[in-house]
């Protein structure tokens, strides 16, 4: 196991590795949650924190034989949480942050899959928020860009498969920032931040890079594209979508899109980190190439 003490604030090429990992092998890491664990109760302040300690992510690990234009598979097998989580409302931040004067905390018990807000009780859905490689310029954890990073998509979560382009000899891969649930949006900043293990394999496609994240599920390919607006990231991941599924079926560019103007979706990520991310979602049965 990777313990939470390796951790690091920002992608980075120049990160040393803390583990060395083969082609195709399973490894458990344990993060601590976005605040660093420096959130104890209710009654902890924001203004007190140290910021520059926030989105954590355990690693780097260096995975033999990758290259630049490769592809890193990242397979979510486990996802084991602490039994305690929490969330905060922050002035300024988020949809709503005009709407406070002063910061709010609240604290959750996570037990039998499931939790209370107030007297709602709600089940998990236990999820990694930020994920990625060590991108072609240095980039903190909190923002997400095409090496994945701070992303915050609720798909990615046990059975899921992530793929990240690798800009860099050995990957360098790290995540972190687990939530127990969060919405799609994530439009108060937090979901249920929290602390965990998580256990993933790792297997490299040589040479299949496009640049951007890929996601697949049991029944679902989607592309993901993070941007400095909502409008762009949208343009982008339909573009991702457009030259994947193209290439699967063989099709021309007209009749690519039609057929997704048809079957293709797009979903929102986050609104709320520095650039905003947008998933696109299709059905899994024309993309043979990733079967």
């Amino acid at each position: 196991m990777i313990k939470k003490e390796n951790i690091f604030y920002t992608f980075s090429k120049n990160n040393k590795p803390v583990y060395r990992a083969y082609d195709g092998e399973i490894i458990t890491l344990e993060t601590v949650d976005a605040f660093g664990g420096q959130i104890k109760s209710e009654e902890d302040k924001l203004d007190q924190l140290d910021w520059k300690r926030v989105n954590p992510a355990t690693g780097p690990i260096y995975v033999e034989n990758a290259q630049a234009g490769d592809l890193l598979k990242v397979d979510i097998m486990a996802i084991e949480l602490d039994s305690h989580g929490i969330m905060a409302s922050i002035p300024g931040a988020g949809i709503f942050g005009k709407m406070y004067e002063s910061s709010s905390i609240k604290c959750f018990s996570i037990e039998n899959n499931h939790t209370y807000f107030n007297d709602i009780m709600l089940p998990l859905e236990p999820m990694i928020g930020v994920i990625g490689v060590a991108p072609e310029t240095d980039t903190p954890n909190g923002e997400p860009g095409p090496h994945g990073g701070n992303m915050d998509n609720k798909m990615i979560r046990v059975g899921s498969s992530l793929y990240l382009p690798v800009f860099t000899e050995g990957v360098l891969f790290g995540l972190g920032d687990l939530h127990a649930l969060m919405s799609d949006g994530e439009v108060n900043v937090t979901g249920i931040e929290i602390g965990g293990k998580v256990t993933i394999k790792l297997s490299l496609l040589k040479g299949l890079s496009h640049g951007h994240p890929l996601l697949i599920d049991q029944d679902h390919f989607y592309t993901i594209y993070s941007d400095k607006t909502l409008e762009d990231a949208v343009k982008g991941a339909s573009l991702e979508m457009h030259h994947w599924l193209k290439d699967a079926l063989n099709y021309t560019d007209s009749d690519t899109s039609m057929l997704m103007s048809l079957m293709a979706n797009l979903e929102i990520c986050q609104v709320v980190d520095p650039k905003v991310t947008i998933r696109m979602k299709a059905p899994l049965t024309y993309f043979r190439q990733f079967k």
